[in-house]
């Protein structure tokens, strides 16, 4: 099995290598796949972004793909930073 993980982030992609491990997937991310266009995290939600990362990545590569978006929902701050989690701290 083959799988493209729609991220740059190398923590992201350990993490999810270390999940998928028993499977022995041929694991690629974004960085095997340079030509591969800009993805704009504008979506409302996590899974939204994920969704959008894991659509274009595949159509680029013709391959399966696995989406991914994350970030921080803290209570005491009613859920932000949420999908801003990136850009919050400047």
């Amino acid at each position: 099995m083959e799988l493209v993980v729609a991220t740059k982030n190398l923590k992201k992609l350990k993490e999810i290598k270390e999940i998928l491990k028993d499977l022995k997937p041929k694991i690629s991310s974004l960085a095997d796949y340079p030509g591969c266009p800009r993805i704009i995290e504008n979506g409302e939600n996590f899974k939204s972004n994920a969704v959008k990362k894991a659509l274009k990545t595949a159509a680029f590569t013709g391959k399966l793909t696995l989406g991914e978006d994350s970030g921080l929902c803290v209570n005491a701050l009613g859920g932000k930073p949420g999908i801003y989690s990136s850009r919050f701290s400047g």
